[in-house]
């Protein structure tokens, strides 16, 4: 006798014989005969009676068919059979309509959910193929009932689903000191340590490409200027010797001489030992701007992954005082000035300065030069973002001015807003660190879900209910990837479990890495605080005052319930300010289909960037900021800042500075300016010409826009799913021409 059935995604559950009853009468009234209860009770205890303890639904399916087959209905057997059938064609036609449109090579929001990856290509196809093929598997076998439910009533969104069977870990900040002084193995070539600039440049892009292979995420580097200075002497050291064996001359007091930086200058006029130093400084520069200029190439050419794929990859520099780390970044700007090619600019790595006072902030700071240039850069080139390493939340009590080793207690973040430091389980640092997993919460559905509560204080309570709930579900199903992360084995990740990850280098092969993995982060994102405002009291935050209060009491909420999650389940959880790519129109296209066309709410293709003022409202930039700022110290697993400038930027890097002491005022923690760029697809030339139609030098009208997306650069917008296309034409500037000085006079 039948007691419990095997359901098609693994779970077990009592057996209930009504549901053969239902199926039966259902066939038999599509019949010209109609319904007989008889025969229907008469087949369903034969089925039930006759069969084993425990069956699956097929087998309970093929033993109905038999029994009304061997009935004098044959008609209801038919009718049954094509009933079956259509069921399991409706449960493959989803997977089939995806995949030739894959074949077909369409432009949907399926093949362009990764504006970063060509999904036209033999293998981007497979990465697509793979990828759609596996997010069912983990709905069916890998999610609990209640997350399994959150995901299906469009509540909750987890991030790289695709990637859940594999066991791997979002992202990582690389210790790459260990790797420029003791080397790696990576596939089936060892690197040797680095004794050159060249050489450092060369294992930086490696270590990131490789550690690409075996997470789903970003690779940044947490200290760059720190981490190449001590090859920058090298080679100074190696054209001194050359000179030595040139000239025959002893110059081996030159080769740990304290410099105060390394200049370009001409030799006229210099000798012996002057001379000679000079010429030495003149050539390492000039390596050191090559090593750089191969940096950036190789993080914008070499893929790492299919789908025609390059690392996400991040760099942090600004502390390094040292005439060495100096001269890394002033050559890796000017690198990132000229551009690549034909003078575009560089997609990758999302380049970070790391903004501190006493370094490289105030007039009189060692680093204030390199800030004035990084901020020229950033006028031109997007790059580098600012990362405040004053604000509250940034600091370390651990961190000296004097410490050679200070980065290690400075935080550093992945370019596209994740941030990891806090830490229960180790040393409050970004190094050797990074994101497990992250789910996003869709709290502007539990907001439309409360809408019909007329008194406000109940629809606002109700709204903080649900959320409840909904946190509670997120957090279990973090911990449940968690626990199903900490099974893998060492070997599985040889070189973050070897070289990157805090610990793991005390792993064995074939040890778990349960031991370590703790003390990366787990996080709780949300989307569309702005909407969720806007359905709860009819305004969002960034025209309204009472909006603000509940949206920073909403995230607060958030902040002290992961607080609790902490101690509950012995994991770093945080609530992270959800970058949003094909998120951001998913949602909101799914709420519009249940609830249809509310006003502020679903009345666009996507729902604003977790507590981002909606792109839209057209605002100051300082508006926008003090509407943000307080949200980011509430957001420790990640944010980030915008401001929107209209025209070119290039020749005034002072808006770039107004803004970061605008940031500064206001305890940010991290931001960026987004600008006008213009570039030519077929030749490569790029201005700042507002609408520009045709390419001054080619004559090509195949122009587009460089833009920014969820915190990184996209060449084209070819690319973009249609969320972020209706986001991209909302977008309205923050500070004009007669605004731009504004900043400096508050």
């Amino acid at each position: 006798m039948i007691q419990t059935v095997v359901k098609r995604d693994g779970r077990i559950v009592g057996f209930n014989e009504q549901k053969i009853m239902a199926a039966i009468r259902k066939a038999m009234m599509a019949t010209d005969k109609g319904e007989d209860e008889h025969l229907v009770n008469l087949i369903t205890d034969h089925v039930a009676q006759r069969g084993k303890s425990q069956m699956n639904v097929e087998e309970i399916q093929d033993a109905v068919e038999l029994e009304l087959m061997k009935s004098s209905r044959k008609d209801v057997a038919q009718k049954y059979i094509a009933y079956r059938n259509q069921r399991s064609i409706a449960r493959k036609a989803k997977t089939r309509d995806i995949f030739l449109d894959i074949v077909n090579v369409k432009s949907n929001d399926i093949t362009r959910e990764n504006a970063n990856m060509n999904a036209d290509t033999p293998a981007g196809m497979m990465m697509k193929f793979a990828s759609e093929s596996t997010k069912p598997f983990v709905d069916d076998y890998l999610l609990s009932d209640d997350a399994r439910e959150a995901v299906k009533q469009n509540l909750l969104h987890i991030h790289d689903k695709d990637y859940y069977p594999t066991k791997s870990l979002t992202c990582v900040q690389h210790p790459l000191d260990h790797i420029l002084n003791c080397g790696f193995i990576a596939g089936h070539g060892a690197s040797r340590p680095a004794k050159r600039i060249e050489t450092a440049s060369v294992l930086a892009c490696i270590s990131m490409e490789c550690a690409q292979n075996e997470m789903h995420g970003g690779q940044a580097i947490p200290a760059f200027d720190f981490y190449l200075a001590p090859f920058v002497r090298l080679t100074y050291i190696e054209e001194v010797k050359a000179l030595e064996e040139l000239s025959g001359e002893d110059y081996s007091s030159l080769y740990d001489e304290p410099l105060m930086d390394y200049l370009k200058q001409p030799l006229d006029g210099l000798s012996g030992k002057d001379r000679a130093r000079q010429h030495a400084m003149n050539k390492t520069v000039g390596r050191v701007h090559q090593a750089m200029e191969a940096f950036i190439h190789n993080m914008n050419t070499i893929h790492s992954r299919g789908g025609n794929q390059v690392v996400f990859s991040s760099i942090n520099y600004g502390t390094d005082t040292s005439a060495e780390g100096r001269c890394v970044m002033r050559e890796i700007l000017l690198s990132t000035f000229e551009g690549v090619g034909d003078g575009e600019t560089a997609i990758f790595p999302i380049q970070i300065w790391k903004k501190k006072r006493g370094v490289n902030y105030l007039p009189q700071d060692r680093n204030f030069d390199l800030y004035q240039l990084a901020c020229k850069v950033t006028a031109r080139r997007f790059f580098p973002n600012f990362l405040n390493l004053d604000a509250t939340f940034n600091q370390s009590d651990e961190w000296r001015p004097d410490d050679p080793l200070r980065y290690e207690h400075e935080v550093a973040t992945m370019g596209c807003r994740t941030r990891v430091f806090e830490n229960r389980f180790g040393p409050k640092t970004s190094i050797g660190r990074g994101n497990l997993s992250f789910s996003t919460i869709n709290i502007v559905k539990l907001a439309i879900e409360c809408m019909k509560i007329e008194d406000k204080e109940q629809r606002i309570g109700q709204f903080f209910a649900s959320l409840d709930h909904m946190l509670e579900v997120t957090a279990k199903q973090l911990d449940d990837r968690f626990q199903f992360q900490k099974t893998a084995l060492a070997r599985q990740f040889p070189l973050l479990m070897k070289s990157l990850w805090i610990g793991g280098d005390k792993l064995r092969p074939d040890d778990k890495v349960e031991s370590v993995i703790n003390q990366g982060t787990l996080g709780i994102g949300f989307i569309g605080l702005a909407e969720c405002l806007v359905a709860l009291v009819g305004k969002h935050h960034g025209e309204s005052e009472e909006a603000q209060e509940l949206g920073l009491k909403i995230v607060t909420y958030m902040r002290d319930r992961v607080n609790e999650f902490c101690e509950r389940y012995h994991h770093n959880y945080s609530v992270l300010a959800t970058p949003a790519e094909g998120l951001a129109g998913r949602f909101t296209k799914r709420d519009r289909q249940q609830y249809g066309v509310i006003k502020g709410v679903t009345d666009r293709d996507y729902y604003t960037n977790s507590n981002h003022v909606p792109v839209y409202y057209k605002c100051s930039a300082r508006h926008k900021a003090e509407v943000e700022a307080p949200y980011h110290e509430l957001t420790r697993g990640g944010h980030i800042f915008y401001v929107e400038i209209d025209g070119d930027a290039t020749h005034n890097p002072q808006v770039i500075m107004s803004v970061v002491d605008m940031m500064d005022r206001l305890n940010m923690g991290y931001g960026s300016v987004n600008h006008n760029r213009n570039r030519c697809m077929d030749c490569g030339y790029e201005n700042a010409t507002p609408d520009l139609k045709e390419c001054p030098r080619c004559h090509s009208k195949n122009i587009d826009r460089l833009q920014r997306i969820t915190g990184y650069l996209v060449g084209t917008t070819d690319r973009w799913n249609s969320g972020k296309l209706a986001e991209l034409n909302d977008r309205v500037t923050h500070i004009d021409d007669g605004q731009q000085d504004m900043f400096s006079q508050q």
